[in-house]
């Protein structure tokens, strides 16, 4: 998990003004225009994107993270892998063993055709 304070440099009781002079001081060190990483400017700008906004600053701090649309308990996420991802893992064997159990009734169902 992304520390968004430590991004900044910024204590967790940081006014509003104090996170904009962080933004803006960092923003300028680290633009890529200027030379900067690109990565960490991103980084700081998805860090002042939460902590400037008060309610999804309460959402981290509360959370750990932000929830986007609808409320914090139906935005629920697998770490590390989605459920589509993990279903697909999970039945592709089982999809596997039955494409084969298809094969071999047909093959048999016309073995059976001919011996009539």
């Amino acid at each position: 998990m992304k520390d968004y304070y430590q991004i900044l440099g910024i204590s967790k009781g940081a006014s509003p003004d104090e996170i904009k002079k962080a933004y803006y001081k960092l923003a300028h060190k680290f633009h890529p225009d200027k030379g900067g990483d690109e990565k960490k400017f991103k980084e700081i700008n998805e860090a002042y994107q939460i902590l400037s906004d008060k309610e999804k600053r309460s959402q981290y701090d509360r959370f750990g993270r932000v929830f986007e649309g609808g409320e914090p308990g139906f935005d629920f996420q697998w770490p590390g892998e989605d459920l589509m991802s993990i279903l697909k893992r999970f039945l592709e064997p089982i999809l596997e063993i039955w494409a084969i159990w298809l094969k071999t009734f047909s093959v048999l169902a016309r073995l059976e055709e001919k011996k009539i």
